[in-house]
């Protein structure tokens, strides 16, 4: 069921149940962060691998203190500048947040949404939430309670009906390595950003083990090919016994069916747009679909990551 009556999202949580959730990044599918069955509940349901942790979602800034521990200044900078927002922060757990959720890792990412009504929810909460993105796993994140509807309507009693997302894509996770402030995935604030409003240089992480959601190489996938092309018009041109959607940045002449992420390569716009636009050319009449790299700066490298992870292959 889809609705916006708070207290009963609120009573289902309560009693371990799974509630799709709206936030500025993606829909999540959340439930109760520090019962272990309820979190058991949302592997199950999303077929998520077990190794894959899970983001806690947090009231306030304040609640960092309880379910993180020896948390670098650097990364604290960090959640007072954009929190409530689209940055997550990778920091060392507290013992009040179970093993489950961390896939047994000691470190934990936590965020504070920016969505009006998730917020609320939280604040009417006793405990935090645990939310990945309320989709099957490794399938196209949802961007609004329809989406959710159509890949976990019948898993989940009730969504929270938030409109549609405004960021579109998921949360920047940064962490602490060597000293240094690190990106463990690229998503709604870009290390331009960070940079401009705490004066903080981030750098790519080097560590190689799965630390925080967003680290599969294989994400986000469609049900058909999604091939990332260097051209889309030679690529067509090459392969005329098959018929193609056309993702495109901006407003231009293709021999395909075209889905605009944008009129004029914003490069919000697309990141905002992508998902749904993915969904909406997986379910048109074609065989396959196409997009280019994008322009990796800002935002853009959140898309980037997005669209390797979700392809078929390169070319």
């Amino acid at each position: 069921m889809i609705g916006t009556d708070l207290a009963q999202a609120a009573t289902l949580l309560r009693q371990g149940k799974l509630v799709g959730i709206p936030t500025e990044t993606v829909y999540g599918l959340a439930a109760n962060a520090l019962d272990a069955q309820a979190i058991a509940s949302i592997y199950a349901a999303k077929n998520r691998p077990s190794f894959n942790p899970l983001i806690v979602h947090v009231p306030s800034l304040t609640a960092i203190s309880t379910y993180a521990q020896h948390v670098p200044q650097e990364l604290m900078d960090i959640a007072q500048a954009f929190w409530p927002g689209a940055v997550s922060i990778l920091v060392e757990k507290s013992n009040q947040v179970p093993d489950v959720v961390t896939a047994g890792s000691d470190k934990v990412v936590l965020r504070m949404p920016k969505h009006p009504l998730t917020l609320e929810l939280l604040q009417m909460l006793n405990f935090p939430l645990a939310a990945p993105s309320a989709n099957i796993s490794n399938t196209v994140s949802p961007t609004t309670a329809r989406h959710v509807e159509e890949g976990l309507g019948n898993q989940i009693p009730y969504i929270l009906d938030g409109g549609s997302c405004a960021v579109g894509v998921e949360s920047t996770i940064v962490g602490y390595e060597n000293e240094t402030v690190v990106i463990l995935r690229e998503g709604g604030v870009s290390r331009e950003d960070i940079l401009a409003k705490t004066g903080i240089e981030t750098m790519p992480s080097s560590e190689q083990t799965i630390q925080s959601p967003g680290q599969l190489k294989k994400h986000y996938s469609t049900q058909k090919p999604l091939y990332l092309v260097k051209s889309i018009d030679d690529y067509i041109a090459s392969h005329s016994n098959q018929s193609f959607s056309a993702l495109l940045y901006e407003q231009r002449e293709v021999n395909a069916a075209t889905h605009l992420l944008s009129e004029n390569y914003n490069l919000g716009e697309i990141a905002n747009n992508l998902f749904a636009t993915m969904r909406a050319a997986d379910q048109d009449n074609t065989d396959a679909i196409l997009i280019e790299p994008i322009r990796e700066e800002g935002i853009g490298r959140a898309v980037a990551d997005r669209l390797r992870r979700a392809a078929t292959q390169g070319c």
